[in-house]
């Protein structure tokens, strides 16, 4: 992945290398969206049971669909850490698709020989992640995290 710096919610810079030799699962998180409590909810249980085994979820804050994450960092965190009690990393806001999109988002959508190309389609998109900082797969929006448990467990060496 090389040295990508991006700011916290809290405006820190956080070098992502911090994260290399984890499995990632990067999602880019609304708060006001249809699908904000299912993901919240399921991405807190899959934290809960593989982060001391090498699972990362690094949520991005975007505003690009629908309007549907408004508010400011601090507001974004508050909700986040109130209502979910989310434990993960929350970053600050980004855009994910267009001229000014992320440089994360940019090299995640190159992934797989480009296969991972098309834009983003809506908040809670995901990209997994693997140790070595390659995107080995990326699911829709709809995809409800505990869905990809297994997925998970394969990049950690888990066994069914």
């Amino acid at each position: 992945m090389g040295s990508v710096i991006l700011q916290d919610a809290k405006g820190n810079d956080v070098d992502l290398n911090i994260y290399k030799g984890k499995v990632l699962l990067i999602v880019n998180v609304a708060s006001k969206c249809g699908m904000t409590n299912s993901n919240y909810t399921e991405l807190n249980q899959l934290y809960e049971k593989y982060r001391h085994q090498g699972l990362e979820i690094l949520a991005f804050p975007c505003n690009q669909f629908g309007e549907e994450e408004p508010g400011s960092n601090d507001q974004i965190l508050d909700f986040v850490c109130t209502r979910f009690k989310s434990e993960f990393p929350v970053f600050g806001k980004i855009e994910v698709n267009g001229e000014n999109a992320s440089p994360l988002y940019k090299y995640m959508k190159l992934g797989k020989w480009g296969i991972f190309g098309d834009d983003i389609q809506w908040n809670f998109a995901k990209f997994l992640v693997d140790q070595r900082g390659q995107p080995v797969d990326r699911y829709y929006p709809t995809t409800s995290p505990l869905t990809i448990e297994r997925d998970v467990q394969k990049l950690l060496g888990k066994k069914e």
